[in-house]
């Protein structure tokens, strides 16, 4: 009979207490409070930093630094920004009438222009020294995965299916976060063209079957609420597990209080995927916006133009305190989120539940 223990040799990799990552939520949720919080508490907090200006990557890295002594990650996105302006014009035509419904003014004809930032946001972490370099979308290139090596930087990087974890492992990745389809946001999926909604394999299928495969750790993430999903990925070979819908509604999450209130008046029903929002799949809480765009049959334009042409809209819809217009991601476990929780406690609640079942 196998025996699970809590202190995994991930644990020891990572120089962290408990075998809890929390998810780099880009866009508003992640916060360096609650980085620091969840470090603080024993697991790995991480930085969502894939939309931030490189300036405010250094800062808030200095603002975590001086809420904790503990290590954490920052996630960015391996992609080449490169806008897709062809059918720019259908797609804003569409976008105007979410505009109007939220007294915007209507888009001009000139192009979308997305800053591809990637390069400076690494070259800051670099300097930064960050402990941890997390990756969604695909692997550092040779040359960056060197820099970080070089820097005594761990590097862990997203995947969805086999094949990418060994492409990440052949990379040099130190760990694999394996996502499942229940993960809420966008996933890791590498290859959109051959995935065009995601690589939708469940967390209980994709985790064993990586973990076979693989010699590296695997952290399970995707509906991972709490102890029992600690244990469960545990039981499946994973050495941890990543959890980032779980802290959305914490007290230092980042998240705008009418999307913390959607997803506590949300069920395991509530969330699709979607790409009408930022042209690449992400699971989120079923609105207005979704709604109306998939009735008009317009392809959202690809990431990250989509993303951009979206930003005024869903900026407004957040001044507003209008969720109708937001992007609510959110997972499947949605059910077990609860209100005016501090993020160590949320850490603390799933180790003592996890412990009580292993013993």
């Amino acid at each position: 009979m196998m025996k699970i223990q809590l202190e995994t040799e991930l644990c020891q990799m990572f120089s962290i207490r408990y075998p809890i990552f929390l998810a780099g939520m880009a866009g508003g949720p992640s916060t360096p409070e609650l980085v620091a919080a969840v470090s603080e508490a024993g697991g790995l907090g991480t930085l969502g930093a894939a939309y931030l200006e490189p300036d405010a990557i250094r800062e808030a890295i200095r603002n975590i630094r001086q809420l904790t002594d503990a290590p954490f990650a920052v996630n960015l996105f391996a992609i080449r920004m490169s806008d897709h302006n062809e059918r720019l014009i259908e797609v804003q035509q569409e976008l105007n009438r979410s505009r109007d419904a939220l007294g915007l003014p209507k888009a001009t004809e000139e192009s979308v222009i997305t800053p591809d930032l990637f390069e400076e946001q690494l070259k800051i972490v670099l300097e930064e020294k960050v402990p941890v370099i997390s990756t969604a979308f695909g692997v550092l290139s040779e040359p960056h995965m060197q820099q970080a090596k070089k820097a005594g930087i761990l590097v862990v990087t997203m995947v969805t299916t086999v094949d990418e974890a060994l492409l990440a492992e052949r990379a040099g990745c130190d760990a694999i976060v394996v996502q499942g389809s229940e993960a809420g946001g966008h996933r890791g999926t590498f290859d959109i063209s051959k995935h065009p909604m995601g690589a939708n394999i469940g967390t209980l299928a994709l985790v064993p079957q990586v973990v076979d495969r693989v010699q590296i750790p695997v952290i399970a993430a995707g509906g991972i609420m709490d102890g029992r999903g600690l244990v469960a990925a545990l039981v499946l070979g994973a050495q941890g597990a990543q959890m980032g819908t779980i802290f959305l509604t914490a007290i230092e999450s980042g998240a705008h209080p009418s999307y913390k209130q959607a997803l506590l008046e949300s069920t395991e029903e509530s969330s699709v995927i979607t790409k009408v929002f930022s042209g690449r799949p992400a699971r989120g809480l079923l609105n207005t916006f979704i709604h109306e765009w998939d009735a008009s049959g317009v392809e959202p334009l690809p990431f990250p133009t989509q993303n951009t042409a979206t930003r005024d809209i869903r900026n407004a819809a957040a001044r507003q305190n209008n969720p109708d217009y937001m992007s609510l991601w959110a997972g499947q476990g949605s059910r077990l989120l609860s209100s005016d929780q501090y993020a160590k406690d949320i850490v603390a609640a799933t180790i003592q539940q996890a412990n009580s079942i292993l013993s």
